[in-house]
């Protein structure tokens, strides 16, 4: 969506570990089929809880008047990888999923020679807005094993 009043709604929004600030997908209607990507290179840390803040967080009416999300699909490098059902809440919600990343990280060299892991969120379903057709994650960030 294009800042209005000066506040921007970039996807960038969703994972800069601020809860008041949020992406909106910015397109007529509620935005299903739009997506979020995340890429992890190999020496990452393994994924294992996806964590979303749904809502536009700035307000009470603004979370009210927005849409939230329903359903995320969830892509690893492009293949399906989960459905997260969002209840239509204002708190954090944490899904686990089965460990995302490269098996051997102490291998530095055969790193160096691995793809990025790919996470991509489409947005699948929606709870309307009172107000706006608008759909708003304020952020969606990630948990795991390794050393962070």
């Amino acid at each position: 969506m294009k800042p209005q009043h000066g506040i921007s709604y970039r996807a960038e929004n969703a994972h800069d570990l601020s809860y008041r600030t949020a992406w909106i997908e910015g397109i007529p209607g509620y935005g299903v089929g739009k997506y979020l990507v995340y890429r992890f290179p190999p020496e990452n840390p393994h994924i294992t809880n996806v964590i979303v803040i749904n809502r536009y967080t700035k307000s009470d009416k603004g979370w009210r008047e927005n849409s939230r999300v329903k359903k995320l699909k969830m892509y690893v490098n492009g293949q399906p990888y989960a459905i997260l059902n969002l209840k239509d809440s204002k708190q954090e919600q944490i899904f686990s999923v089965k460990p995302i990343g490269h098996g051997n990280r102490t291998d530095h060299k055969e790193l160096s020679k691995m793809s990025d892991r790919v996470l991509k969120f489409e947005l699948a379903e929606v709870y309307p807005g009172e107000k706006y057709d608008d759909t708003a994650i304020s952020e969606i960030y990630f948990d795991g094993i390794d050393h962070y």
